[in-house]
């Protein structure tokens, strides 16, 4: 694989069920990645040490996942000059409201993008976006796959008008 150009860093290996949507998208761009697991509470000497690794090495983005009080994002946004997506994961009483209020809620001067509670995937094409801002072939990968949701929609739609909701409530 080639020098990756994104990091995925999760909180926890209990993350990696949520977060292989995220992998999933960038293997289907082919972008390079590297993932690891490191903690802001557990380990914070290697968050940091993966961050400024990562710095060094040309990493563009940072997608960091973790649940609960979710300050990974944070932490790695405090030493990574270039973008960190936040993923807030479902877990605990509050099934992920309490990562998200974590993750979004950063103090002036450390933002962190932050996806929706286990918006895996989201934090993929978001981090790919950001990616294509200087990448003309990458730009158009990302349209044709929003052009492809588009495409599904109206399939699904024209499918609905045939059979009716039932029939088509029955074949999910």
């Amino acid at each position: 694989m080639d020098q990756p150009v994104i990091a995925v860093i999760l909180g926890s290996d209990s993350d990696l069920p949520v977060m292989s949507e995220t992998l999933k998208i960038f293997e289907e761009f082919n972008i390079p990645y590297e993932i690891t697991f490191s903690s802001a509470h557990r380990s914070p000497q290697l968050t940091i040490k993966n961050v400024e690794k990562y710095n060094k090495s040309g990493v563009k983005v940072i997608i960091a996942a973790a649940g609960l009080a979710a300050h990974l994002a944070g932490v790695i946004a405090a030493h990574f000059p270039l973008p960190v997506i936040g993923v807030p994961l479902k877990s605990g009483a509050l099934n992920g409201v309490d990562a998200l209020y974590s993750v979004v809620q950063m103090p002036p001067g450390i933002p962190v993008a932050t996806v929706g509670i286990d918006g895996a995937k989201n934090a993929a094409l978001l981090a790919i976006q950001i990616l294509a801002i200087a990448d003309k072939k990458l730009e158009k990968k990302i349209v044709e796959y929003k052009n492809g949701l588009s495409d599904d929609v109206i399939k699904k739609s024209a499918k609905l008008k045939k059979i009716g909701w039932k029939k088509y409530l029955e074949q999910q």
